[in-house]
Formats: structure tokens, sequence, C-alpha cells
């Protein structure tokens, strides 16, 4: 079947192709997992056998779109730009000009204007970025609805990338524990600003427009103005000496503990949710996918760190330890000792068996909950104590990643 066949089945099933002549639809796509009432607008092209469209998406309302191996669920607009191997749950949006890489995940009504980049990026529902921001290996909750949203004002950067030339870098907006709940209050993140990952930050943190955080902000509904960066002299750099170890590594473990919380809520809440919509569970299977690739990627990027830590040990400058202190010094030696132990440790942690009475406690109430509503509005029908419990239950499972930790205080510094 030739493209203009393809267009010709679908146009017949009830799809609106739009300038049929410049849309593409490449060979291995199943037409079978493109829904009636979809719109194709000119420049439109499909591409990949893993592709999964639902009713009434639009794609490329604003300039030519490619689509690739993505799965959408209801009513997503992907108005331009590039999206590969991503997932977008009901109401999703991202305007045109936008480059979306593999392993992103947008959840309800999570959007994100022009000119956006992102990778390996998860926002809750209604988390909303805007104009001309790059925003890769991150995940953000928070927010109630879309009047009551988490925001990435236009101009923002999240710095991934270090002088030791690595990226065990993601940052953690909100959590998974409770941001599942959708009952968290918003992060504002002004714009024109940016973070330097790995950072953390509280439910209800507001940071005017123009700043860069470059440290954690763990205590809630604050007020954020982090102050300009001080002159100081030139001082020597060495690529392998990490001056904040500790706090690297264990934002990068309770990262990679919120990833293995989402992947179980992902399988034991989302999944039974969408069993009765193939678009809806196309984009279940397509972020536990995702997810997987994060994971991966997450205990790559921290055993970089032992690599180069190791490597930076073997030849040291001569005048490091003066430079570094005592206790840096003993970190470093631990991390190169032990990292790649606590690597293996925590790929191998055994969520699915964690606090299991909570958990069934959980989806005792959550199989009782009106599956015929959406699933945001089934969540907000759980009963607080039912909301306390599945906390209860994903936080085992951060615990458990934290606890792998060879430190066991946070980095002086």
């Amino acid at each position: 079947m030739n493209n203009e066949k393809r267009i010709e089945w679908l146009r017949a099933k009830g799809v609106r192709v739009l300038h049929p002549a410049s849309v593409y639809i490449a060979p291995e796509v199943d037409l079978e997992r493109i829904a009636p009432e979809v719109t194709l607008h000119a420049g439109s092209r499909l591409q990949g056998a893993a592709l999964s469209i639902g009713p009434k998406c639009e794609i490329g309302a604003e300039g030519p779109a490619t689509v690739e191996n993505c799965q959408l669920g209801h009513n997503v607009a992907l108005k331009g730009g590039f999206f590969s191997e991503s997932v977008f749950f009901d109401g999703a949006q991202v305007g045109s000009e936008s480059h979306v890489r593999p392993a992103t995940i947008l959840e309800e009504e999570a959007s994100a204007a022009h000119a956006v980049g992102l990778k390996q990026t998860i926002f809750f529902p209604f988390v909303t970025a805007g104009s001309l921001i790059n925003f890769c290996d991150a995940l953000m909750a928070g927010g109630t609805s879309r009047k009551h949203h988490g925001e990435i004002g236009s101009s923002y950067i999240h710095f991934n990338f270090t002088p030791h030339q690595d990226k065990a870098t993601a940052s953690l907006i909100g959590d998974v524990p409770r941001g599942v709940r959708l009952d968290q209050p918003p992060v504002f993140l002004g714009g024109q600003g940016g973070m330097v990952g790995p950072v953390r930050i509280a439910y209800g943190t507001v940071v005017p427009a123009g700043c860069i955080l470059r440290q954690d902000i763990l205590v809630p509904n604050q007020v954020y103005a982090p102050p300009p960066p001080r002159a100081q002299a030139p001082r020597p750099f060495f690529r392998g000496f990490y001056r904040s170890l500790r706090r690297t590594v264990r934002n990068n473990l309770l990262y990679i503990g919120n990833l293995l919380a989402l992947r179980e809520w992902y399988r034991h809440v989302r999944r039974p949710f969408a069993t009765n919509d193939p678009w809806r569970s196309a984009c279940v299977d397509g972020a536990l996918g995702a997810l997987e690739v994060i994971f991966k990627e997450r205990l790559k990027r921290l055993q970089e760190t032992v690599d180069r830590v190791r490597e930076f040990l073997r030849s040291p400058p001569r005048d490091w330890e003066a430079s570094a202190g005592p206790d840096r010094v003993a970190d470093h030696r631990r991390w190169a000792a032990c990292g790649a132990q606590t690597v293996e440790r925590v790929a191998s942690i055994p969520s699915a068996s964690l606090a299991l009475p909570a958990r069934d406690r959980v989806l005792a109430a959550w199989s009782a909950a009106d599956h015929s509503v959406s699933y945001v509005e089934a969540v907000r029908s759980l009963a607080p104590e039912v909301r306390e419990t599945l906390t209860e239950w994903l936080q085992a499972i951060v615990d458990a990643a934290e606890a792998c930790s060879p430190f066991q205080m946070e980095d002086p510094s």
C-alpha cells in the first residue's frame, strides 16, 4: 500500500487529513492504531510501528510535525516540531517548533508552548512550560488543575551537563509519592532562569524570574531568590573531583527511587485503569518503556561518576588534598571503592515487594473507585486516608534507593 492508499484508508475510517499531498504515513505505521476523529494538518509525518494516536488528537496545527513511535491518548495536540518515542496522556499539548526526544512523558493536561526542548522529561498533570525552554532530564510534579498548575517560565534552562563531562544531573521538582495524589501545591519557576542539576525542589516553591538555582530547596511554600554569584579568585579545577559529592550521590539515588516508585504506580494503578481503552493502554505501556530507558540512563550516569573519581584518584594533583579538605578526600576514596556496588544495589531494589500491606490497601480502594470517570477524577476521589497510604507505599521504594548510599550524612558544603 503506497502513501496515497494509506491516506485514503485513514480518511475512510474518519481521520481528517488536510492537504493530503503534504502528509506522509510511513509503511511501518499500523493504521489500526490511529483512531477516528484524528486531524492531520499539512506537513504531518507519522512514523514507527509503535505509533498510537487516540481520538480527537491533532497533529501539526501550527507547522510541520514529525511524530515517530509516540503514544498519544485522547485530545492531544502536537502543534509542530519533532516528537520521538515519547508519551502524551489525555489533553497534553505541545506548541510548534518543539523538539521532544525519547523517553519524555507528559501526563494529563501537561503542556509546553513553542520552541521547547525535552528529553527524558516527566511532567505530572497540569505542569506547564512556557516558550523557548530546554528542560531535559527532570521530573516535575505539583498543581491540582489547569488553573492551579506548576509553571516553568519562558526561556528557562535545566543545566544538565557539568565541567566533569557527566550528566549525573537529573533534577526532582516535587516528588512521586505525593505528586501522584494530585493535591500538592504547584512550583513556580520564573522565566529567564535556570537550575543547575541535580537539584531537589519542594512543593509550593516560588523562584522569581531571572534566578539560577544551584542548591536544593527542601522547605515547602517558600519564595527563594538565590543571591547573585560572588566574584571569586581563580582556583584550580580538577576533573573528577566533586565539591558536593555526597549531595550529588544522594540526589541521584533519590531520583532513581522516584522512578522506581512511578513505575510501580503505573503498573498497579494506571495500567488497570486503562485496560478498556486501547489508546490509553498504549500510553501506559509506552510510559513504562520510557521509565525503563530513563532508569538505565540514570544508572549509567551514576556509574560514570564512579569511573571519573577512580580515574582522578589514580593520578591526582599533589595539592588537591589540601584544597579539598580531609572530609572530601575521604568521600572520594569511599565513592571510588563503593560506588559501583551502590549502583548495583539500587539497580536490583525489589520495588515490587516493598510496603506490600500499604500497596494492597491502596489497590483495594482503587479497584472500588469509579473507572467510568477520567484518571484525574478517579485519583481525586480517593479518600484522604488512602492518599496517605499510597504515599507510605511509594515512599518506601524511594527510601530503599536512598539507603543504598555509602554516605550517612549530607555534604557539608
